[in-house]
């Protein structure tokens, strides 16, 4: 495995391998490693032969491959930067003698093709064997790039200067170790409890296909049912897991069964069902899953469904003056620090002014809004946390005739 001095370490082979091969024609002929721009010296013109590194790219073989024998199984490693390189070979004959250019070009692609692959000799003749080149895993190989006439031009457009017969090579690939270090496992000394190894269970998870709220609300509340339906639903050794990113813990509610077969029906404990229920929840998005639980086998959990619980609101001053109104609203179940919360007042979005969570985890969240230049009229007020809104209709009459909840409407006057 190379280190950060792989990419030095392999311009300097080349620059090495093109040197000592290049003396047959001429000794004491430069070899450069300059940006074609500046590769030319001044009026000074000799047979010169220039290397420039021109683009590194992400090897794709290796980019996200661990090291053989350096990641065992069960070992996490960040993989090695896995670079191709790719040169330009540019010949300058003595005077800008094109014939003289074209035996050294002819030279250095002749010597490069005879080292398709560089061993650890000719990485050992440099000077960075500190680099590590020798030792990794994949060994470097030269290939000669075929560049088109048009692609050619775009690169000597982009070193703006004259164009030059010039080969191009493509050097891969180099691998950089990370400085990140592997995590190893600790050694297994048993399976499980008892050392009973894997458990084979016969039969399917149960999966979730669809929530189905009451009166297809958009969101349900504490008191309210929400029927499941899926495949391989049952109520024997089931729980409904209801996770919340903003709760610590999961929320588990056993199921009942539903009106037909693949159907489930999970009632949500009110403060009057549940004393605990307004601090257990909070209003915000959830996942839904069903984990059953069979004795002596592990949990089996089914896919995740969202679900929205909406919070519960009572206004107070739901007559007021024109001007700023200044509302106070409970909420249940009970707010959490760092939630977003908005009133949405007509069509107007108002932020707290105080949110005030008593001590007793009985008792609801009290929020306080002032509201400027509220002009005569009945307003509709909601309040939103987490994106879900209250849900501000009532059902009365036989069939049930949806209408608008008195105690979240506010009479202006």
């Amino acid at each position: 495995m190379s280190n950060s001095l792989g990419i030095a370490a392999v311009t300097a082979t080349l620059h090495h391998l093109i040197e000592k091969g290049i003396e047959p024609e001429g000794a004491g002929i430069p070899v450069t490693t300059r940006p074609p721009d500046k590769a030319r010296n001044g009026a000074n013109t000799p047979n010169q032969i220039n290397l420039f590194l021109y683009q590194t790219m992400p090897n794709g073989a290796w980019r996200n491959m661990d090291i053989p024998r350096q990641v065992r199984p069960g070992e996490t490693g960040h993989p090695p930067l896995a670079l191709n390189l790719y040169y330009l070979v540019t010949a300058y004959g003595e005077n800008d003698d094109d014939v003289k250019g074209h035996r050294l070009l002819g030279r250095a692609m002749s010597i490069l093709d005879d080292f398709p692959v560089l061993g650890s000799d000719e990485i050992n003749q440099i000077l960075l064997t500190e680099s590590g080149l020798r030792e990794q895993v994949e060994r470097v190989r030269i290939t000669a790039q075929p560049l088109s006439l048009d692609d050619m031009s775009k690169l000597w457009t982009t070193f703006q200067t004259q164009y030059r017969i010039s080969a191009a090579y493509q050097v891969s690939a180099i691998l950089i170790e990370s400085t990140r270090p592997t995590k190893a496992p600790l050694p297994v000394l048993k399976r499980g409890e008892t050392d009973r190894g894997v458990t084979a269970v016969a039969g399917a998870a149960p999966t979730l296909k669809e929530i189905r709220l009451p009166r297809s609300q958009s969101a349900a509340r504490l008191g309210e049912n929400i029927v499941l339906i899926g495949e391989q639903l049952t109520t024997v050794d089931t729980v409904t897991r209801f996770t919340s990113l903003r709760l610590p813990n999961p929320i588990e509610l056993p199921p009942t069964a539903g009106d037909t077969a693949g159907e489930l029906r999970v009632h949500l404990p009110n403060n009057t069902e549940d004393p605990n229920a307004l601090s257990r929840w909070a209003p915000g998005i959830y996942t839904l899953a069903l984990v059953v639980r069979h004795s002596g086998m592990p949990a089996m959990a089914s896919n995740e469904l969202a679900v929205a619980l909406a919070p519960q609101v009572t206004v107070t001053s739901t007559t007021t003056a024109a001007g700023t109104v200044n509302l106070a609203v409970t909420c249940e179940p009970r707010v959490i620090v760092g939630q977003r919360i908005l009133l949405l007042f007509g069509e107007r979005q108002v932020e707290p002014q105080a949110v005030t969570t008593p001590a007793d985890t009985a008792q609801p969240t009290t929020l306080t809004f002032a509201v400027p230049n509220v002009a005569a009229g009945k307003y509709l007020v909601r309040l939103r946390v987490d994106g879900v809104d209250s849900i501000p209709v009532t059902y009365s009459e036989t069939p049930p005739v949806p209408s608008f909840d008195p105690n979240q409407q506010v009479t202006i006057t």
